[in-house]
């Protein structure tokens, strides 16, 4: 009895404390939690929250929670039957520390024996994760992130620094409930031979370790162990070997190659290095943009658990890094680590980048065998970790705002270490930037106009720091629709395992080109639609790049009204600015100028700004480019002053193009699905009056004024950006 007022004193202590200093994040659906603990196919189970390590501040924490979000109390005494309860609700995974023999806690053993006895009875279990320090966007101090949570179990005096330290700055999850029937159920299917308790404690604790895996990575060793045992794989003995056969050099010389070429990849991260990061960007983004937008992460967090994740981004500016990962690590996932160019390994910077994740790959191989083995054993060990991965599917940054022809060589890599086995199924992660200024943006101008492109360099970063004052709007990073490898290899036929030294077969190829493409389609899927894009494509398709404000206005309008009928996909985005809002941020970014022409207001592109707003337009060129097409085969028949086309022949003409459009933009509809939408877009012509379509199915051509106006821009914009280009290409080849 003694033992017990103790412990209802000391936890009411730590309860008035944490009250008065805590303030958790709480990531999961509570509500959706809740629905499922009333679920009328689950009466009247009671609620026990699992944690993996007994610790009275967390479970205090825990059922402060509870209390707020209006959740079963954890600190409520569990009642089974009259003669059945425990004191509290909680199951903690780790043995009593009184009962030093005990292999399973003694509360699950009691559990499970009267579930056993009482088949009509269950529990429902939700396990929870707590962190300290993995609330960041509270950090303030750079000593803190010396001591936020990892994989170890923290000391008593550890938590109460954690408690000091992380106040304002913790993280905790209710994870989905588990039927401990259920598990009792399984346990005697799939484990007679043991104690259902063993089966139900080591599947708890396996979705512990999935769950932490998601948010702070693998449990990794360091840096120096990770390259000793790279060095003693096979495969990468057989590649010293092989490189000092035909190379004609020492064993001994061969293995200090293969040790260098490690050196220069390997990744060292560090959790202290990625908290001195997380603080050092959440200043950097508070300067210089308005905000952060992210849209469809949860995808990602419902995958993470059981998928191996792979962030394959588009590559628009070197932000691209810093933001994702930022994005992620505040989200509670744990960043992946980066395919870094070995140009960005430079003083200071690289040492930091590893830190972080990034690890560095030369931009070929040059048939270069040792090195080729080496990384290759580094990309199969992190698969083998279950460590999230990201690289950039065009290779390179995009200097024109359109996505680049894939670049396979990391794609291929990684498909060939997971056909070795020992790692989870693939979820490829598309993810659109959508940025409405660019660090980079004046070099990009300069590249395009024929300067030769700058090395990265120490300096040019230092001298970019300049432009950290500078507003840069609103940045988008929206997550795409996951591409499931495993998908695509059953859809080929592709052998379910592939040894090291197999050749690729052509059902693997096939699947590298099908991941590739479906990787770019679902990142143009995920297009944000944002101020600056929008108003670049009304100017830049008008003479001298400026127009009436009023008919910009009205431009804009159609425009959203044709996003607004014919959604490019669920997973775009739009912005919901006015159409005169669109203006004035536009003139807040100083990309546009209000002048005076003909005693009307007009608005029109700043000299300065033409080449970058080209590269924004370009940025969702891909959602207009189709209906671009349609425009473009009926204004060709109102030049031939025939204003009636049948349908048929309309789509006929429209089909024969799409192929080339389809690939140069990567649309997602294949040819047996475009007649569908061409079909739909037609009737935003029609909405629009630019066409109508009678009984017969024949397409009447407005020859109004307005109406015309609205059709050659948009035709124009299949002009400029299809025609010219198949121009220009012609031009290179002749």
């Amino acid at each position: 009895m003694a033992s017990n007022a103790y412990q209802k004193f000391y936890r009411q202590f730590t309860k008035k404390i944490l009250d008065k200093i805590v303030s958790p994040q709480v990531l999961g659906d509570t509500e959706k939690l809740e629905n499922t603990i009333h679920d009328p196919n689950t009466p009247n189970s009671p609620i026990c929250y699992v944690i993996q390590d007994d610790s009275t501040s967390n479970k205090v924490l825990i059922d402060n929670e509870t209390e707020k979000r209006n959740l079963s109390p954890a600190f409520a005494p569990l009642v089974l039957s009259e003669n059945y309860q425990e004191d509290d609700s909680f199951i903690i995974l780790e043995p009593s520390k009184s009962n030093a023999s005990a292999y399973y806690p003694d509360k699950i053993i009691r559990l499970v024996e009267f579930l056993l006895k009482h088949p009509e009875q269950d529990v429902l279990l939700v396990p929870t994760t707590i962190l300290w320090g993995r609330a960041p966007e509270n950090e303030d101090s750079w000593y803190k992130a010396l001591m936020a949570d990892a994989w170890t179990k923290p000391t008593g005096i550890k938590q109460a620094l954690n408690i000091t330290l992380y106040g304002r700055d913790n993280y905790i999850e209710f994870h989905q409930a588990i039927s401990l029937r259920s598990l009792i159920d399984s346990a005697i299917e799939l484990t007679p031979n043991f104690s259902p308790a063993h089966y139900v404690v080591t599947e708890l604790n396996k979705q512990f370790n999935g769950y932490k895996e998601a948010i702070l990575g693998p449990d990794i060793s360091d840096r120096r162990n990770v390259i000793k045992k790279l060095m003693m794989s096979e495969a990468v003995k057989e590649a010293i070997l092989n490189e000092s056969i035909h190379k004609k050099i020492s064993v001994n010389e061969a293995e200090n190659l293969a040790h260098k070429y490690l050196d220069e990849i390997v990744s060292d991260f560090s959790y202290s290095t990625l908290r001195f990061a997380e603080i050092a960007l959440t200043k950097l983004w508070t300067q210089l943009y308005d905000g952060i937008e992210v849209h469809n992460f949860d995808t990602v967090r419902e995958l993470a658990k059981d998928y191996e994740i792979v962030y394959t981004p588009c590559h628009r500016s070197h932000i691209d890094y810093l933001l994702l990962s930022y994005v992620i690590y505040n989200r509670g996932l744990m960043i992946p680590h980066i395919a870094a160019g070995i140009n960005l390994n430079m003083p200071v910077v690289g040492q930091l980048m590893r830190g972080a994740g990034a690890y560095f790959i030369r931009r070929s191989f040059n048939g270069n065998a040792l090195y080729t083995a080496v990384f290759k054993e580094y990309i199969y060990s992190m698969l083998s970790r279950n460590t999230p991965m990201e690289y950039f599917i065009e290779g390179g940054r995009s200097r024109t705002g359109l996505l680049l022809a894939p670049k396979k060589g990391m794609l291929a890599m990684t498909i060939q270490s997971h056909l070795r086995g020992n790692s989870k199924p693939i979820a490829f992660i598309p993810t659109y930037f959508g940025y409405e200024k660019l660090m980079e943006g004046s070099s990009y101008i300069k590249e395009l106009g024929g300067q030769k492109k700058q090395a990265e360099s120490l300096f040019g970063l230092l001298k970019s720091i300049q432009k950290i004052e500078k507003v840069f709007g609103v940045v988008h990073v929206n997550l795409g629709e996951p591409v499931f490898l495993d998908d695509l290899l059953k859809k080929h036929n592709a052998p379910e395992h592939v040894a090291l030294h197999e050749e690729m077969p052509a059902s693997v190829k096939a699947t590298v080109n099908d991941v590739a493409i479906e990787i770019l389609e679902n990142i143009n899927k995920a297009v944000v639609i944002n101020p600056i894009s929008l108003i670049s494509l009304v100017l830049l398709n008008a003479p001298t790049h400026a127009l009436a404000e009023r008919e910009v206005i009205q431009r804009l309008e159609q425009l959203r009204n044709l996003l607004k009928l014919y959604r490019y996909d669920e997973r775009m985005k739009m912005t919901e600015l006015s159409n005169q809002e669109i203006i004035q941020y536009a003139m807040k970014l100083k990309q546009v100028e209000l002048i005076e022409h003909d005693n009307e207001r007009w608005v029109k592109v700043s000299d300065t700004q033409v080449g970058l707003l080209k590269y924004f337009s370009n940025n969702i060129l891909h959602t207009f480019i189709l209906p671009a097409l349609i425009a473009k085969v009926l204004k060709t028949q109102t030049e031939q002053q025939v204003f009636v086309i049948a349908k048929a022949d309309l789509l006929s003409q429209v089909i024969a193009l799409y192929p080339e459009i389809q690939k140069a933009f990567f649309l997602k509809w294949d040819e047996s699905e475009v007649q569908t939408e061409i079909e739909q877009l037609l009737q935003y012509f029609v909405t629009e009056k630019l066409i109508q379509i009678n009984d017969q199915d024949h397409i009447q051509i407005s020859d109004a004024d307005p109406k015309v106006r609205l059709l050659s821009a948009f035709a124009h914009l299949y002009d400029v950006n299809v025609v010219v280009k198949d121009a220009e290409k012609e031009d290179k080849e002749k």
